[in-house]
């Protein structure tokens, strides 16, 4: 089980995929990403729409169209694509869930939780969505459990 929730870990994946076939001058189709990614494909079209509708992949339709993300997408931080789709919660939230919780109250994991958290919300914002292209990984990325 990840950190992330199932809908942020399929749009990370499918927008690290689509970046990747931007950056070879492909567009994507909603089979193939879902295939890639190990992804549901209604599940995944939901996800898709959402970040289409925020700017962060863009579509074109017809048999040469697909998923695709321009130049200024691939320089938009990670954290763009959690924030699209489930606000800031995950940067300023609790790690038990709690609505009380709180600098001035806070509940049992706070001081440690938020360390973890720090940093995690660091390495999201730091790291954009054009970083994994395949000189970068040397073809070792791969999507699919």
């Amino acid at each position: 089980m990840g950190f992330f929730s199932k809908t942020c870990e399929y749009a990370m994946r499918a927008v690290i995929y689509i970046a990747v076939r931007s950056q070879e001058g492909q567009r994507t189709g909603i089979r193939e990403i879902a295939e890639n990614i190990n992804s549901p494909e209604h599940f995944l079209a939901k996800i898709l729409q959402k970040l289409s509708q925020q700017g962060l992949v863009l579509s074109i339709k017809g048999p040469h169209g697909g998923f695709y993300i321009d130049a200024p997408g691939l320089q938009r931080p990670m954290a763009d694509i959690i924030t699209a789709l489930e606000g800031n919660e995950l940067f300023t939230g609790c790690g038990m869930g709690l609505s009380y919780c709180s600098e001035n109250n806070p509940c049992p994991l706070h001081e440690d939780f938020k360390i973890v958290r720090n940093q995690i919300t660091s390495m999201l914002y730091k790291t954009t969505i054009g970083e994994f292209n395949r000189e970068h990984l040397n073809g070792k990325l791969t999507l699919n459990k």
